[in-house]
């Protein structure tokens, strides 16, 4: 419920920090901002938590790419829309890489950032309604794992594994198309949202990580295949 939720703004911009506190206020939500990385790991530190981090790049003591991915690496999954100067789809790809949710480019729309915000939230919302009871196309098992996609859950021999969304979003993909050889163009298109964007060595890196969380050998993939000169294709079952 929006007219409850908490943000929190990490911007050390005094002026748009002010701006975006008030606009997000005349929303309805409640509003903590902080200037630095230090400032806001003590104000995610409390109990409560928050909704949604809108989090800058550029900051005094640490960058946000880097504070994002400490936050995940905690196990902190808080939804983070990201902002930046940077308009070159490298720093896009490093910002969803570091575990950020959304990333948007100043200068922006306020409108476009309140509703990238709110779908953060609804997001949220809809998964911890899901997860209550994950209807069979939501559960996957294969080789050593078993995933529930509403719960946002995964284990591997019963031991919880813990997903960027960036790597949830590509399982998911994989699984929703399972047997079929899908393009790294096809992957950055649709689960980047990235078009004709020509490096496709992100997609090979996050099948790498795949392959270390899943594949008993990651040199020898059994269920996320290399199909050479075409992409990638997941079998459940594994190769015979």
């Amino acid at each position: 419920m929006s007219d409850a939720a908490r943000l929190l703004v990490v911007e050390d911009e005094a002026h748009l920090a002010a701006g975006l506190k008030l606009n997000f206020e005349l929303e309805g939500y409640h509003v903590d901002v902080a200037a630095t990385a230090r400032d806001a790991a003590r104000l995610l530190a409390r109990p409560n938590g928050y909704a949604t981090i809108v989090l800058d790049v550029m900051l005094p003591d640490l960058d946000g790419f880097a504070l994002c991915r400490r936050l995940r690496e905690s196990g902190n999954y808080t939804p983070v829309v990201m902002l930046t100067a940077r308009s070159a789809a490298e720093d896009r790809i490093r910002g969803l890489e570091a575990g950020a949710d959304d990333y948007l480019v100043k200068p922006f729309q306020l409108d476009e950032l309140l509703a990238r915000v709110r779908s953060q939230i609804r997001r949220s919302q809809w998964e911890r309604k899901r997860s209550g009871a994950a209807p069979v196309g939501n559960q996957l098992t294969f080789g050593r794992a078993h995933v529930d996609f509403s719960a946002h859950e995964v284990t591997v021999d019963g031991t919880s594994l813990h997903l960027t969304r960036l790597e949830f979003d590509l399982l998911r993909y994989f699984a929703d198309h399972a047997g079929r050889v899908i393009s790294r163009k096809e992957l950055l298109e649709q689960v980047w949202k990235l078009r004709n964007y020509p490096n496709t060595r992100t997609v090979d890196n996050f099948v790498a990580r795949l392959r270390k969380h899943f594949e008993l050998e990651a040199a020898r993939p059994l269920h996320f295949l290399s199909i050479r000169g075409a992409g990638y294709k997941f079998v459940p079952e594994g190769l015979a």
